[in-house]
């Protein structure tokens, strides 16, 4: 039998990125300096776990002017919600995982 932990996805499973796709989860979209802040990280670092995680096809980002001002909207692409579920079974089911009796 396989350890469950095989099927993690190496691109979620990293904490901030990890984050930014539970919060996105519950949400249709989000701007970025929300997202920012409900997640306690700095711009840089949101930016860049952003662009790896567009570039895996998780994350759509669209960008518009309001007024003078850039505004960055973030949402999950229906590819990031089921690796997000995938991801999420696999947790549990480490989290249940114990040795076996043969």
């Amino acid at each position: 039998m396989t350890h469950p932990r095989k099927s993690l996805d190496s691109v979620i499973h990293a904490p901030v990125r990890f984050s930014i796709v539970a919060a996105l989860a519950s949400v249709d979209e989000a701007d970025f300096k929300t997202l920012r802040e409900t997640i306690e990280v700095t711009d840089s670092a949101l930016s860049k776990q952003i662009a790896l995680l567009e570039e895996a096809g998780y994350l759509k980002v669209r960008k518009a002017f309001i007024g003078k001002r850039a505004r960055t909207w973030l949402s999950l692409t229906s590819e990031g919600r089921a690796a997000l579920s995938r991801h999420l079974a696999a947790l549990r089911e480490i989290a249940d995982w114990g040795p076996r009796a043969e």
